[in-house]
């Protein structure tokens, strides 16, 4: 079977390393909120071109905290509206509804499956505060057309980065183009910790400061507490985890952007759309989702090609019962990209063979 993600091959490739780190923070005697964490923040705030990195529990933490900052700080208030796209992972849109405002949801492109730029000045209302664009599967949304309207409306502009580690745009990493920026190190992602971890970046003094508050109870200084915050702290053993694997990111997208233009390059068959990209710096490959009109064969086919697979996603948002209110509403682009959606394998440690039998098995799907 050719596994979808083989995070044990992958993590394995720095054993020693990882090993190393890991003894380093156990003999320090320090767990939370040390060196480690100091040194990620720095390293990963250089790395994503920001003035500022703000370790946290994890991703959807991550863009939780800087709603609830923007809060604290009185520039968003209950009841306002975020736009965010209708076809995203559902944690973009909890981070939302979780600080009390208002998801307004916007269909996507179907080229790009990202926020599609010229839908969402329709929805911009007097109470619309902010845009928050998701960069899924690791392509970079159109960034510049999406801060321009911010720019006309006065907008905060903030990015889920949970896939899209390392990604650029016009010379510019993700987790720099916006106002602020949400990451996962989910053991999955392409920048995984060994369990959960997220982060913020930002070059905005203020809301890097109240958010390093919020995160730690609303402390900024010992046993004086700013805000009601939270405990959402990134751990010191995973951001020794973490700083290990930075190390090699950009060589591990590397390996995933070939693989895909191997995909790309090599999958003739019509019955398979491949997806689009805009340019090959702009994604990462976290994922190689492709679709078809009749997934269920083509899953059941690869199955018994011994190929894995994994749908991202088979529910929109607003199908799902958390959200039961929407559930009439309609966004048929996503509707159908979420029924015709397939992941491949896809990862730094899949080697030709593997690539060429998935190439092949995909060439031999009749429908």
């Amino acid at each position: 079977m050719i596994p979808f993600l083989d995070l044990q091959a992958i993590n394995a490739q720095y054993r020693e390393e990882l090993i190393e780190a890991t003894t380093r923070v156990i003999d320090s005697g320090w767990y939370v909120l040390g060196n480690e964490v100091e040194q990620f923040e720095k390293e990963f705030a250089k790395y994503c071109q920001a003035e500022y990195c703000l370790g946290v529990a994890n991703g959807l933490d991550a863009l939780v905290l800087i709603l609830r900052a923007y809060k604290e700080l009185g520039i968003m208030a209950e009841g306002d509206e975020v736009i965010v796209p209708a076809n995203t992972y559902i944690a973009s849109i909890l981070a939302i509804s979780e600080n009390g405002l208002k998801p307004v949801l916007v269909e996507p492109d179907l080229r790009t499956y990202n926020l599609n730029p010229s839908l969402i000045e329709q929805h911009i209302t007097e109470k619309t505060k902010a845009i928050l664009t998701v960069h899924l599967y690791g392509q970079v949304t159109a960034m510049e057309e999406i801060n321009t309207i911010a720019k006309k409306y006065e907008l905060k502009v903030i990015e889920d980065c949970a896939q899209a580690h390392g990604a650029i745009y016009k010379g510019k990493k993700v987790g720099s183009l916006g106002d602020a920026a949400g990451f996962s190190f989910y053991p999955g992602k392409n920048l995984g910790a060994l369990g959960d971890a997220g982060a913020v970046t930002t070059s905005d003094q203020d809301l890097a400061v109240a958010i390093r508050a919020i995160r730690n109870y609303g402390s900024h200084e010992k046993y004086k507490n700013l805000y009601r915050g939270v405990n959402s702290r990134l751990d010191e053993i995973q951001a020794a985890m973490l700083r290990v694997k930075l190390r090699y990111l950009d060589i591990e997208t590397a390996a995933r952007q070939w693989i895909a233009k191997q995909y790309s390059d090599k999958i003739k068959n019509p019955l398979v759309m491949l997806p689009h990209l805009t340019s090959p710096e702009t994604h990462v490959w976290h994922l190689y989702v492709i679709r078809s009109s009749n997934r269920h064969a083509l899953l059941s086919y690869l199955q018994d090609k011994e190929i894995s697979t994994l749908v991202h996603y088979p529910t929109p948002p607003h199908h799902q019962p958390a959200y039961s209110s929407w559930n009439k509403q309609s966004y048929p682009l996503s509707e159908q990209l979420h029924q015709e959606v397939l992941s491949i394998p896809i990862s730094p440690v899949l080697n030709d063979n593997e690539v060429n039998l998935v190439v092949d098995a995909l060439n031999g799907f009749k429908g």
